[in-house]
C-alpha cells in the first residue's frame, strides 16, 4: 500500500501534498499525519471535499489514515 507521510512538513503544504497523492494513486492508501489534530483536520477536510472513503488505521493507532475509495460521481 502507498503511503504518504506527512511528518515534518508544515500545514501550509499539507494541501498540494495530500491532492497530489490521493488524485495521482489507485486506494487504497494510507497517510501518516501524526498525532496532530490540526494536521488530522486539514487531511480529513481534504479527502472528504474530494469524496473519499478513509477511516483510522486502527483503534490504537489514530496518527494513521487509510484511504479506502473515491464515490463515484453520480450523473442526472
Amino acid at each position: 500500500m502507498r503511503t504518504l507521510d506527512l511528518h515534518g512538513l508544515y500545514h501550509s503544504a499539507v494541501q498540494a501534498k495530500v491532492e497530489n497523492f490521493v488524485l495521482l494513486y489507485d486506494t487504497p492508501l494510507r497517510i501518516i499525519t501524526g498525532n496532530s489534530m490540526r494536521m488530522q483536520d486539514l487531511v480529513g477536510q481534504i479527502l472528504q471535499r474530494y469524496d473519499f472513503g478513509f477511516h483510522y488505521e486502527s483503534d490504537y493507532n489514530l496518527g494513521s489514515l487509510i484511504i479506502t475509495t473515491k464515490t463515484p460521481v453520480r450523473t442526472p
